[in-house]
């Protein structure tokens, strides 16, 4: 939507803007190979809360010696796959919030979990889902979108956007891409990877192209 390119455009800051699609996808599949899913049984999952700082919560998942952070996002989907209101526990101590999610990790019915976890100097844990949730990483859709585009320069018939003149409303396609006016973001917090049932995955890229296809054949005209 106009308001979201707005938006971006506006408040990005210089290292989360890329000047093509290959710059991008290269920062991108870095980022999933310092990452990993795996499946973990949730009652072998211990709730740490820290006694120095009342509001800090650590997760020890199975087969780790160090306790792992969740984010905001991957600590209110822990608590809904257990049945935990997470908009309550936020507003507890840790201690307590803990003791909570202990239970509800305990007599979770499911039994196992699916996280995702990054590294990047410091463990985080990104996501939590179910067990048969297949992963679609943001470098999967930028190649995706690449089959298409390429470079997302002007090599083919898509390339980055050019600059509207506000003062003559004038648009010029012709504009080198810049840090200003490039409109390809991405950062380490940005969730553009897409949750889909099991196995869907492999078949993401084959399903999009056609719809990426007509998509740059269409007309920009309403």
């Amino acid at each position: 939507r106009i308001g979201r390119v707005s938006s971006e455009w506006f408040s990005r800051p210089d290292d989360e803007r890329y000047l093509s699609l290959a710059e991008l996808g290269r920062t991108v599949r870095e980022r999933t190979e310092r990452s990993r899913t795996r499946v973990v049984e949730s009652a072998l999952i211990h709730v740490e809360a820290s006694r120095t700082d009342p509001e800090r919560l650590a997760l020890i998942l199975p087969g780790a010696d160090k306790p792992i952070a969740p984010t905001h996002w991957s600590f209110g989907q822990l608590a809904s796959q257990v049945g935990a209101p997470a908009a309550y526990l936020r507003q507890l101590p840790a201690a307590l919030a803990g003791i909570n999610l202990q239970y509800g990790l305990t007599a979770h019915r499911a039994e196992q979990i699916k996280t995702l976890e990054t590294d990047d100097g410091r463990v985080e844990l990104r996501a939590v889902t179910g067990p048969d949730y297949g992963r679609i990483y943001d470098h999967e859709l930028v190649e995706a979108v690449q089959r298409i585009a390429g470079n997302g320069t002007g090599d083919t018939r898509w390339k980055v956007p050019g600059v509207l003149d506000w003062s003559t409303g004038v648009y010029n396609p012709r504009v080198d891409i810049t840090k200003d006016t490039t409109t390809l973001y991405a950062s380490d917090r940005d969730e553009i990877s897409i949750r889909h049932s099991k196995y869907a995955a492999s078949r993401f890229a084959h399903e999009a192209a056609p719809a990426l296809l007509s998509f740059a054949d269409s007309s920009p005209q309403p």
